[in-house]
């Protein structure tokens, strides 16, 4: 009488979780649900599952460790309440991994296990955009707090990609850790310029300008114009001063030599105005200072090359760079 008392009261148990478990958060599309009792003398499966269902709802967690228990220890079962439990789990581990991979990127600082549950995160779903933008953001964070270079591709693609959505209209469903959308465009941007510095430093100039154009933080920081400065001096003049020393130094001038200095001091003045909006941003911060030592001798050395020599209204650029527009990369 007590197994059957209890054979009643599991059965009870189970059609009140499959109807409710309709049109709830975690609803199974596709599965009907089939509203049986099943009849059973093993009180351990009726304490095993009962667990789950008491904890579905108030504790995930320990419902998660109650259905897998009870598949371990039925696993020749094939009915509904075993189907369920499969597909119960299934979307628990999903969303477990969506809420992981957020601390795994800010809080541990665990990069390795970030892409690995990120990928599986994507593999689901490709376009999930709290995803792409975390993945992004972590190669950022993977190379200036462990110089860590190993993610630096899959980052600036999930970058892009999360640059891509947001700009096509997506939101997710929290900006967190960012301000909101402006914030997130700017970090991603910023990113994907900063993350191409070393390997494709033209490649990074424009989304590093993309970054500054955007009313966030990041347009008050002088690391912003550094790198962009540090992208024009490594990118486009290096290549086009080597070009330069090589086809027309030492020669008489012609039309094809002069035209090539004037693209060639284009870019030296881009250099110019980004060096000097780096000294401008960095002012008086102690945290700066050893650097801005740097930028100010780099930009007095451009700065009088363009100027026969002089420095003579260096202090003024320097004072009003802010103000004004960032100019656009040429073409």
């Amino acid at each position: 009488m007590k197994y059957l008392i209890q054979r009643v009261a599991f059965g009870a148990t189970v059609i009140a979780i499959l109807l409710t478990s309709f049109g709830s958060r975690r609803s199974l599309n596709g599965w009907t649900l089939v509203a049986m009792a099943q009849e059973t003398d093993d009180p351990v499966k009726i304490e095993v599952y009962t667990r789950f269902v008491n904890n579905r709802k108030t504790n995930e967690a320990a419902a998660y460790q109650a259905a897998k228990e009870y598949l371990q220890k039925y696993p020749k079962d094939s009915d509904q309440y075993t189907q369920y439990l499969q597909k119960w789990i299934v979307i628990y581990e999903r969303d477990e991994r969506k809420r992981t991979l957020p601390q795994l990127v800010y809080n541990a600082k665990n990069f390795a296990g970030a892409y690995s549950v990120g990928k599986q995160i994507l593999a689901d779903e490709p376009d999930y955009l709290p995803a792409l933008i975390h993945l992004g953001y972590a190669g950022y964070l993977a190379m200036t707090t462990a110089k860590n270079e190993a993610f630096n591709a899959d980052a600036q693609g999930y970058a892009n990609k999360a640059i891509q959505s947001i700009e096509a209209g997506k939101s997710p469903g929290s900006w967190s850790p960012f301000k909101g959308k402006d914030d997130t465009l700017a970090q991603l941007y910023y990113t994907v310029g900063f993350l191409s510095l070393k390997n494709a430093p033209d490649r990074a100039i424009d989304p590093l300008i993309r970054a500054a154009h955007f009313e966030t933080d990041l347009k008050k920081s002088p690391s912003i114009y550094y790198f962009l400065a540090a992208a024009y001096e490594s990118g486009p003049y290096k290549t086009m001063a080597a070009a330069y020393q090589t086809t027309f130094a030492g020669k008489d001038e012609t039309a094809q030599s002069k035209s090539a200095l004037e693209k060639l001091n284009v870019i030296i003045d881009r250099m110019i105005d980004a060096y000097a909006r780096a000294v401008a941003a960095a002012g008086n911060d102690p945290g700066d200072a050893q650097t801005k030592i740097q930028w100010s001798n780099k930009l007095a050395e451009f700065y009088k090359f363009r100027h026969q020599g002089s420095d003579v209204g260096l202090n003024d650029l320097i004072v009003g760079a802010l103000a004004k527009p960032l100019p656009p990369k040429p073409l």
